[in-house]
């Protein structure tokens, strides 16, 4: 029961930068690789604050505030400077590492003995579960807030930017100005996957967004996938099932490793995993004539 409720918090730890990347990737169509970068600001802001004794009312804003500008940044070298999205993403990633160094101070950050959101709140006797609950709270409220918006007129124009930009454009919307925000909400959430994670396992490294852009993109495709499946044009429900795909990748990365493989292959297992769901849709086993 252990490993279900250990593997349920980390899928739902990065159910929020699996929002973030249905944000950018599905809705915007720009693959951000600004992602790795925030992910780890997050965390890094998360344990510079607390060790320098600020209440977590304060480290949540300034975490998604931090995410914010590493995106608003990536939407402003693409949009005003007119720079490939994927470059202007990995010029931001590349740029965080430094200043997530900058900030550390040094690689690794524990922060076991300061409070944390899962002793704060108690909602169970059982430390496993009561961290379980604040995780699916959080991104409960989490995605609520994200499907309010997206229904919003704000939202909505958010949506048709992705779909025809020049359509858009034509009816007065400022295109520049909607990827650039979205792109700002997208590291937000992936910032505040950084702070859960970074507070579930008690610790914040120089490291640890290595490679998370790709777990990310996993659990979108999978997500992707149910919807094509279920044929849904629900915004609600597509977000349901974006969480759903954060939850069942990291049951299968977990289900993997139980197996005995050794954790040094995580990289090249996930690599490998979301290869395969790229494209076994994409296979065609008729021969063609």
């Amino acid at each position: 029961m252990d490993f279900y409720i250990s593997t349920l918090v980390q899928g739902l730890c990065l159910s929020a930068i699996a929002l973030g990347i249905f944000i950018s990737m599905k809705i915007f169509n720009i693959p951000d690789i600004t992602t790795d970068g925030s992910y780890t600001l997050g965390g890094v802001v998360t344990a510079k604050l607390l060790v320098l004794h600020q209440p977590l009312f304060v480290v949540l804003p300034v975490v998604a505030a931090g995410g914010a500008l590493a995106g608003t940044a990536t939407g402003l070298i693409h949009t005003k400077l007119k720079i490939n999205a994927l470059l202007a993403g990995i010029l931001v990633m590349t740029a965080l590492y430094s200043v997530n160094l900058e900030i550390m101070g040094r690689s690794n950050i524990p922060i076991g003995n300061f409070p944390s959101i899962f002793n704060m709140v108690n909602f169970s006797l059982d430390p496993d579960r009561n961290t379980f609950w604040i995780v699916l709270i959080f991104a409960v409220v989490t995605t609520l807030i994200i499907g309010y918006l997206l229904k919003t007129d704000f939202g909505i124009a958010m949506r048709a930017t992705g779909n025809s930009e020049s359509m858009v454009r034509a009816q007065g919307v400022d295109t520049d100005r909607m990827k650039i925000v979205g792109l700002a909400l997208a590291n937000a959430l992936t910032a505040l996957s950084g702070f859960l994670v970074t507070e579930n396992q008690s610790y914040a490294d120089i490291s640890m967004g290595i490679g998370i852009v790709i777990t990310g993109l996993g659990a979108v495709i999978i997500a992707e996938t149910f919807i094509n499946w279920f044929r849904t044009t629900s915004v609600w429900f597509s977000l349901v099932l974006v969480l759903s795909g954060a939850i069942i990748f990291k049951f299968v990365i977990a289900l993997i490793l139980g197996l005995g493989i050794d954790p040094t292959l995580l990289k090249l297992i996930t690599a490998v995993f979301v290869l395969l769901i790229v494209s076994l849709p994409r296979l065609s086993f008729k021969s063609s004539l």
